[in-house]
């Protein structure tokens, strides 16, 4: 493996070379500290502050080694993506000299300026103090930035008062929360070894690969990360040929170097290919605890953007950069395991007699179910609008694929208790050559927005650009909380066995509507989820709302997730952002029709008027330029039409107060405005010369490599 240092390093050996991971923590660790910080980690203690000095000193100098001069305090404010405060080693000494130095304190709390990051109304901009803490369950890591190189400290941020201003800190209150309830299941179901329970995440990727050339030349791409305007290619996705075809040279030495970064970096990179769409691909990472996995998902996007650069591409992680091909999501598969190796969403051999699996099976059913809504905020960002609902991605309706297998088992509980479990057998291809392989109880829906795939739940609606936090830490609490319930139930209970199997038939009974295998792209199925009472809730201002619905903002509350008060400045803060994100979208939108798409239709129309004029004068009737000028010039009137329309929606939308009020009207009247402008300037594409269009088509961006 090529490390850029012109030597090969033997892939065992690079795996987790810029990581303060066990192996150098072992290695650089008094044997004594080195087992108090590892129980603090495995049993999440509250660290001592004598291990922490020696922790800091260990790692400052293994992080010297590695060509580090500072270190800086990571973390993720609520602007949905990471930031970084970077102070040097060097410390004076009395001879006017410098020693390299790094406390415990140091390591352990940071303190940025607070005043500028979305608050939501929790603090006043004066308020300018803010603290982040080191969560010590996610590794430190060095890091370099062009020609400086850093040693990075996963911290959660929180304000003066003690009010989380980042998405780290709920995403760690729910693994507690989710903790504390699956072991009191356990406990009354007889397991008495497991000691911690802990959601772990395995975020896949998808996204774009531009030429930077192009993109350079788009005002949109630029500064909205998608195109705002463009007409459909003559060729698409129809002929299938992308998916999982061979990797373009180019797009494989960039997935290689992305490889070896994320690698160094301890990031289990593993699966990588083409997707549906031409330029779009895919990244998978093997399975992590939930907040490290969260972490490493940051770094992913970074170091994706950063490596597409230095290969002559821009990375576009937009729900849907071209309108009419597919968009991009992040798959967050999401499982619970035990300290001791056991994975609770294992069905095993005989799911219908593993109750331990049933229980924690019929708790996220639950969980789903009666807190859609609330999963359905977690998702709810401008970009996703766009791709919810479309032909590549599930629909705005929450509902779980469980395969014939589980369904199966659901009904027969659902009639008084379950007695067998359907098999997969063997499938064979009638090729003497090819072996029989063991066939899955079920095939695979990838139509579902919340699927089970085997061992674990497969959440597909989560957006391209996002931070997989929220949805983890809404998917933790919901299911922290029916857990409880499931606890409280068996707690008193006389004959443990019968009240559990007395609560699963409720339960089955209950949320059997949540419950769908078939096609989630069917309009069929939004009037059959209508009739069963699901909600569609179709935009992300809606989707934002159900945040402090009261049923959803108490689940939170409950289980010490976010407080009230925290609920509220979120809810503030998403709704803000949409506002800021549709107006960026919306004036950029403005300058590119101004000053590049009708000044192109004008000249070009223009021009075929100068021709016609030619035309008569040699005697010739121009029949056909008359009919293409007609058309241009109707364009021009529409255009100026759309960008005087679109210009008072936007003027009207900003002058609401509230930001509810706010984000309504920009829904409501910029984007309806903004899809008739686009609608023009697409319409009137194809007929412009290409010495004249303004801008690179979707033709050259998505097929030139």
């Amino acid at each position: 493996m090529d490390c850029g240092d012109k030597k090969t390093i033997p892939l065992g050996e690079m795996f987790g070379s810029n990581v303060f991971n066990d192996v150098a923590m072992r290695a650089r660790l008094p044997k004594g500290i080195y087992k108090k910080f590892r129980e603090t980690i495995d049993e999440g203690l509250e660290l001592d502050p004598a291990i922490a000095d020696v922790v800091a000193n260990a790692m400052k100098d293994w992080a010297i080694e590695k060509g580090a001069t500072h270190f800086c305090h990571w973390f993720q404010p609520m602007t949905g993506i990471t930031a970084e405060k970077h102070d040097s080693f060097i410390a004076p000494t009395r001879n006017g000299q410098i020693m390299m130095e790094f406390s415990g304190k140091e390591l352990t709390q940071g303190e940025p300026d607070a005043s500028s990051f979305p608050s939501g109304g929790l603090r006043a901009t004066f308020e300018a103090r803010g603290y982040t803490v080191w969560d010590c369950t996610s590794p430190v890591f060095v890091k370099t930035d062009g020609a400086n190189t850093t040693l990075f400290i996963p911290t959660s941020f929180a304000s003066y008062k003690g009010e989380a201003l980042d998405k780290k800190t709920p995403l760690l209150r729910s693994m507690q929360a989710l903790n504390q309830q699956a072991v009191r299941v356990l406990r009354l179901l007889g397991n008495h070894t497991s000691q911690r329970v802990t959601a772990t995440l395995g975020g896949e990727q998808e996204y774009f690969l531009i030429d930077r050339k192009f993109v350079e030349r788009r005002e949109d791409l630029r500064l909205a990360g998608r195109t705002l305007f463009g007409a459909p290619p003559p060729k698409g996705q129809e002929l299938e040929d992308q998916y999982f075809g061979s990797l373009h040279e180019r797009v494989a030495s960039y997935m290689a170097e992305l490889n070896t970064e994320l690698w160094k970096l301890g990031v289990l990179a593993k699966t990588q290919h083409n997707e549906v769409a031409p330029a779009q691909h895919e990244l998978a990472p093997v399975y992590a605890t939930v907040n490290v996995g969260v972490d490493q998902n940051q770094l992913t996007m970074e170091l994706m953007q950063r490596v597409a650069r230095k290969h002559g591409f821009i990375c576009l992680l937009h729900e849907k950069p071209f309108a009419g091909v597919n968009g991009s999501g992040k798959h967050n598969n999401w499982a619970i395991g035990t300290d001791d190796g056991i994975n609770l969403l294992n069905p095993g051999n005989t799911p219908h007699d593993n109750v331990q699996f049933l229980v924690f099976l019929f708790a996220v059913i639950r969980a789903v179910h009666k807190y859609s809504g609330l999963l359905r905020a977690t998702v709810a960002t401008p970009g996703n609008d766009h791709r919810l609902g479309a032909n590549e991605a599930p629909p705005a309706i929450v509902s779980i694929f469980l395969g014939d297998q589980l369904t199966d088992i659901v009904h027969q509980i659902k009639k008084g208790g379950a007695s067998s479990s359907r098999e997969g057998g063997q499938l064979r291809l009638g090729v003497t050559t090819l072996p029989a392989i063991p066939k899955d109880t079920t095939d695979r829906n990838r139509t579902s927005p919340f699927a089970f795939t085997g061992n674990k739940f497969e959440f597909r609606m989560v957006g391209s650009s996002q931070s997989l936090s929220g949805p983890n830490f809404v998917l933790n609490t919901i299911v922290a909380e029916t857990l409880s319930e499931i606890a409280d139930h068996l707690q008193g209970a006389k004959d443990v066995n019968s009240t559990l199997q007395n609560l699963l038939k409720q339960y089955a009974l209950e949320h059997e509507a949540v419950i769908f295998n078939g096609d989630n792209y069917s309009p069929a199925w939004v009037r059959e989820a209508a009739k069963r009472g699901l909600p569609n809730v179709r935009n992300c201002v809606d989707a934002i709302n159900e945040m402090i619905a009261p049923e959803n903002a108490a689940v939170l509350v409950k289980q010490g997730t976010l407080p009230s008060g925290e609920i509220a400045a979120r809810h503030d803060i998403l709704l803000e952002n949409y506002v800021k994100v549709i107006n960026i979208e919306a004036k950029t939108m403005l300058n590119m029709a101004r000053r590049q798409i009708l000044p192109a239709v004008m000249s070009y129309a223009a021009q075929v008027a100068n021709g016609m004029g030619s035309l008569k004068a040699a005697g010739l009737t121009p029949t056909a330029q008359a009919r293409i000028l007609q058309r241009l010039n109707s364009a021009v009137e529409d255009l100026d039409a759309g960008i005087e329309a679109l210009s008072a929606a936007v003027t009207r939308a900003t002058a609401k107060g509230h930001a509810d009020k706010r984000a309504a009207a920009f829904r409501d009247l910029v984007v309806p405005a903004m899809e008739k402008l686009r609608a023009v300037a697409d319409g009137i594409e194809p007929e412009v010369s290409a010495e004249y269009w303004p801008l690179p088509t979707y033709a050259d961006m998505l097929f030139y490599r």
